[in-house]
């Protein structure tokens, strides 16, 4: 097992790779906000902000991750998102399964 600490970066560079050139999914880049993501059919479903991954899921989901400790509600300005969660870098299969999941939950809701 490997214990080199993983940085959000090299995880997010992970999540181009696998991700980035899927049919309908774009890469987008904030430098406002130093922000970066993915988008579904223009329909955000991953984002790396601050260090960390912002991904979107279902409400449950969201719910159960947290009650497991795995993430925290992403929150914007002064609201809780109950759809989103914030995950502190993985190793590179953690974000890239849940980042499938949110891809797939976002495309399911078109």
């Amino acid at each position: 097992m490997n214990n080199t600490p993983i940085t959000a970066e090299e995880c997010y560079a992970a999540l181009i790779r696998a991700l980035g050139n899927l049919p309908n999914v774009t890469q987008w880049q904030k430098k406002s906000f130093g922000s970066a993501g993915l988008s579904i059919h223009d329909k955000i479903f991953a984002m790396l902000l601050k260090g960390k991954l912002v991904i979107k899921l279902p409400q449950e989901r969201v719910n159960a991750l947290i009650e497991r400790q795995v993430g925290e509600r992403f929150k914007l300005g002064q609201k809780y998102m109950q759809e989103w969660v914030t995950l502190e870098p993985m190793p590179e299969e953690g974000w890239l399964d849940l980042s499938r999941e949110a891809m797939e939950f976002v495309d399911s809701k078109r």
